[in-house]
């Protein structure tokens, strides 16, 4: 399951970089400290997958640990970006995630 997952985690981090999302610095300390659902109020959904989703999923992958079963960043993702046909591809790399943690897929 895993090998899926890492594929669909640089799927991700590629999508981000092509559409010019991806950031050399990250957030300030205050804004990744936001326990918010996605930090929503300190920065972006695009912000929140590169410094905290990635990093956290790559960890979990590292160490062998427990993926999560059930996710849902594609409704976010599809609110964050409705109407945006250039997010598309992003979206569906999401939902695929989505799908194949919750074992939908």
């Amino acid at each position: 399951m895993s090998l899926y997952t890492e594929k669909q985690l640089r799927l991700i981090e590629a999508e981000l970089k092509r559409l010019q999302m991806w950031q050399d610095r990250p957030p300030s300390p205050e804004a990744m400290a936001d326990p918010t659902p996605f930090a929503c109020e300190s920065m972006a959904f695009e912000q929140w997958l590169q410094f905290i989703f990635l990093p956290k999923m790559d960890e979990i992958i590292a160490t062998n640990g427990v993926l999560p079963s059930k996710i849902a960043l594609g409704p976010m993702a599809e609110h964050v970006w409705q109407g945006r046909n250039e997010m598309q591809t992003l979206i569906t790399i999401i939902n695929q995630l989505d799908e194949h943690l919750s074992g939908s897929n």
